[in-house]
């Protein structure tokens, strides 16, 4: 009989799969997940879970209805690498609430994460996520914001673009895009921030500063759908990069809902490749010319609430 095979956590792998590669301890995704090629969300668990493993942190995760929960893989197996609890679509910030009471009570340190869509976010979730708030829970929450419900069929959100075609905006979105940051930061929770998987070293930055504090965090990732955008799996990150820098999806952080920071200066990108590079945006829906000046004047209100760039 051969000896046993453990993974990198310690756990004990069956003798057929005891050749595959080690799996690094940073994995909160491990191989074998169900998600989409380019899918941003991918990107960002990555990138959480790298930064996580830089500070030394242990984490539980609370994800509600979204393509993150169907991503571990079918029963018995998991494609999460810590322990996960999945929630009803409006529940997780409640369920997360009650997990880090009871990690506060046996004094058992790591973090709670909520790591939500923007279905769950925006619209669903957003009662018990204000009520969390409101408590100023001592628990992180990560909205993965692919615009639109993206594991039931492609149906607009709050969170969809004016303009954008979806399942049930076949003629482009009507309304515009909520402003979820602004409703959270007016809470006046400890920490709000945006984060690009195009910036690594902004995102990992605000992680770091993110799991220093205590109270409720809130954290906002542009996640790109190649599905439901209709766009190139390999442009992902380069959409979010043009993002940035068109300010379509300024990069910047709150504390205590008072004091900004602009963390990058958008350099004046044309908006409309970002567009282009998207099949949902057909070019009879669009005006690009409202969008440059939307552009323009949200980074100008950031500028004005930072107290000019920084």
């Amino acid at each position: 009989m051969s000896s046993a095979t453990t993974d990198a956590r310690g756990d004990a792998v069956p003798e057929h799969l005891g050749d595959r590669p080690a799996v690094p301890d940073e994995c909160l995704l491990r191989p074998g997940h169900t998600n989409c090629g380019g899918c941003g969300m991918s990107v960002g668990l990555t990138m959480f879970g790298r930064a996580l493993a830089a500070a030394g942190e242990r984490s539980t995760l609370v994800i509600p209805a979204c393509c993150g929960i169907v991503a571990a893989g079918g029963f018995p197996t998991t494609s999460y690498g810590v322990p996960t609890v999945a929630t009803t679509f409006a529940a997780a910030p409640a369920f997360a609430s009650g997990i880090a009471a009871v990690r506060d009570i046996n004094d058992d340190g790591g973090q709670v994460i909520c790591w939500a869509g923007d279905g769950g976010t925006y619209d669903i979730g957003l009662a018990t996520l204000s009520a969390a708030a409101e408590r100023d829970e001592n628990l992180i929450y990560v909205c993965y914001d692919n615009e639109i419900y993206g594991n039931t069929g492609g149906q607009r959100s709050s969170a969809t673009p004016p303009g954008a075609r979806t399942t049930t905006t076949p003629a482009g979105k009507r309304e515009t895009k909520k402003d979820i940051l602004a409703i959270l930061a007016a809470h006046r929770i400890p920490y709000a921030a945006t984060l690009s998987i195009a910036h690594p070293e902004d995102f990992a930055r605000k992680v770091e500063t993110a799991l220093a504090l205590a109270g409720l965090r809130f954290l906002l990732i542009h996640s790109p759908c190649p599905t439901g955008w209709k766009s190139e799996p390999a442009d992902s990150v380069q959409l979010v990069r043009l993002a940035v820098k068109s300010g379509l999806f300024p990069l910047y952080e709150v504390w205590d809902g008072r004091r900004y920071r602009l963390n990058v200066e958008p350099d004046g990108t044309d908006p409309g490749e970002y567009y282009r590079r998207q099949g949902r945006f057909p070019a009879d829906t669009v005006d690009l010319e409202a969008v440059r000046r939307e552009c323009r004047d949200n980074v100008e209100r950031l500028r004005m609430l930072a107290g000019g760039p920084q």
